[in-house]
């Protein structure tokens, strides 16, 4: 029915995508961008036949955006020429990280062309003696974690895998991360009257409820609706957070920083030292070196705390690289005003440990549901009314464990950045690959015109919490592991980067 409103060949859009895609700010736009490092050069007619084997398998990308009132479709562009999206530029002057930096800044300002296939890709050719491919792909499409699994279908674990080779299913690896972690386990259904609830209009709505499932611990996730229901009242009761230099009138203009990578083996061992997981340690280090940032102009930050929107994946195991957006948000309070480093990583472990019982991710999907039908002079009131409830989106994200190779080429490293909405203005970004760890700042030109001063504050925050771990266990009895963290603050001085 909903095919035959849109007319012959076109095929309706989730209400859920529909959200996303009615996001969409000159302010704010609902783009996912990330980078692909290369250690050398790129064979570009290679790297297009990959594009046109791997990633055009996937209907959603040869398909265009038609809206139609309330509601949108996809349909088939009939005009499709992938040279409309895979783009070769050079980078002038010393074709170096500033340079990227400032290309990746008009890029990610710039608004896709909604009469093609809402995605680019830019293939830099000449970056730091290798190249960089500049990737932008529209919310609408598919939300992070389903975009991670279809970029890595791109890949491959050697150099010499054919360049024609066809698409293939790729796996969700959650690195060396605790499987029950917020960021990385899978939310299960909850009551069977709340599920009974989102069964129904899911299907009034013409979205897929069988996404929000995954029937292997349904059990254990398990509970009364009344639980549900507090939730839901909790968030909608939930004060505006605190206004800071991070949140105010935006511009359309936004500016982004990517960090050193940090080795997984030196964040796993501090963990491991202070009972902790490595998400603990990862979110300690962002919330000290967001409130370095603010205390070194200015503000008062003790005892601030900020909420991040934090989107957890709600797919099951077996259709992680289905498009479309299946994830809810979680609020997770920083510590900001928590100045010893081991205090404020006992302090985010806490505040973990409170939303991972709870159902705010199930609701928010469910909200999306519902506003994704409704008039957009109705949905915008009630976006911007839970954008009001957080400073940032942050997301963390596992990535390969091993190196990969792209048409042939070894990727040295990734990046990506996600989007924000209505007020929010600031988006942060945690992904892991080949055993090391980067971060990724997007903020508005506006409140926070560079954002390297936060990005540089992470590895700083993280050698702190390096050495109080080793103070507070250095009458503790030897141990090997804390042995090889030692080892490694040294490295740390060799290096002259710590600066406590």
């Amino acid at each position: 029915m909903l095919l035959n409103l849109f007319g012959s060949g076109r095929e309706a859009m989730s209400a859920v995508d529909t959200a996303w895609l009615r996001m969409d700010r000159p302010t704010n736009l609902m783009v996912i961008n990330g980078i692909m490092f290369f250690e050398s050069a790129v064979d570009y007619p290679r790297i297009k036949r990959v594009l046109e084997q791997r990633l055009l398998s996937h209907k959603r990308f040869r398909q265009r955006v038609v809206r139609t009132g309330t509601s949108a479709a996809w349909e088939d562009d009939p005009d499709f020429d992938i040279d409309n999206h895979l783009h070769v530029v050079a980078l002038p002057g010393a074709a170096g990280r500033h340079e990227l930096e400032v290309f990746v800044n008009e890029q990610i300002s710039t608004p896709l062309d909604f009469g093609k296939p809402v995605w680019q890709f830019h293939l830099v050719e000449n970056y730091e003696g290798g190249a960089a491919l500049v990737v932008r792909i529209h919310h609408c499409i598919a939300d992070g974690i389903a975009l991670i699994q279809v970029l890595l279908s791109l890949t491959d674990k050697d150099a010499n895998a054919r360049a024609t080779a066809s698409h293939r299913k790729t796996n969700f690896h959650a690195d060396e991360r605790e499987p029950d972690d917020v960021f990385m386990r899978f939310y299960r259904p909850v009551a069977k009257m709340y599920a009974g609830a989102l069964r129904r209009y899911a299907k009034l709505l013409g979205t897929s409820y069988g996404l929000m499932l995954n029937p292997a611990k349904m059990l254990e996730y398990t509970t009364t609706g009344l639980s549900a229901t507090q939730d839901l009242a909790r968030l909608a009761a939930m004060p505006a957070d605190p206004r800071t230099q991070f949140k105010g009138t935006q511009s359309s203009a936004k500016r982004v920083a990517w960090s050193e990578s940090l080795p997984l083996s030196e964040v796993k061992q501090v963990g491991k030292a202070l009972g902790c997981s490595i998400n603990d340690v990862l979110l300690s280090c962002v919330a000290g070196a967001l409130g370095g940032y603010l205390a070194e102009r200015g503000d008062d930050v003790d005892g601030l705390e900020i909420r991040a929107s934090v989107p957890v994946n709600l797919r099951s195991e077996n259709k992680l690289d289905e498009l479309g957006n299946c994830f809810g948000m979680v609020f997770l309070p920083l510590p900001l005003g928590v100045a010893n480093p081991i205090e404020r990583v006992y302090e985010v472990r806490r505040r973990m440990g409170e939303i991972k019982g709870g159902y705010e991710a199930l609701i928010t999907l469910g909200l999306l549901a519902v506003v994704g039908v409704l008039p957009d002079m109705i949905e915008q009131p009630i976006l911007e009314y839970f954008s009001t409830k957080s400073t940032a989106v942050m997301t963390n994200v596992p990535g390969p464990r091993e190196p990969i190779y792209m048409a042939g080429t070894l990727v040295k490293d990734l990046q990506f950045w996600v989007p924000q909405s209505g007020e929010i203005s600031m988006g942060i970004s945690i992904l892991s690959y080949n055993d090391r760890v980067n971060f990724g700042v997007m903020t508005d030109k506006k409140l926070v015109p560079e954002p390297a001063r936060i990005i540089e504050r992470f590895g700083v925050e993280f050698e702190k919490l390096v050495f109080a771990t080793l103070l507070s266990v250095g009458d503790a009895p030897p141990d090997p592991e804390l042995a090889e963290l030692h080892l490694a603050a040294l490295q740390l001085v060799g290096r002259n980067r710590t600066t406590v």
